[in-house]
């Protein structure tokens, strides 16, 4: 198994994508006492993932976000929810 959950989102400058993912990181540890996620990548290479085992959240730059296009390759599963 890969994992049960992908998050994938997008900040449009590297203060944004740091705070996502420091915003997504304290959550899930104050809420759901996950800690020490693996963290691979940086903002200012505009891609940041962010490893909970069950739960993978990419967050991405607006430019790499349509380079990767994961949006594209995982669209035949069930989204939960999508806000744009």
């Amino acid at each position: 198994m890969v994992a049960d959950y992908f998050v994938i989102c997008s900040g449009t400058s590297e203060r944004q994508l740091d705070a996502l993912a420091e915003a997504v990181t304290d959550t899930m540890h104050k809420k759901h006492r996950l800690k020490s996620p693996r963290v691979e990548g940086h903002a200012a290479g505009g891609w940041l993932l962010i490893d909970f085992r069950t739960v993978i959240v990419h967050i991405f730059s607006v430019e790499k976000r349509q380079h990767y296009r994961l949006d594209e390759l995982w669209r035949e599963t069930k989204t939960l929810l999508r806000i744009q």
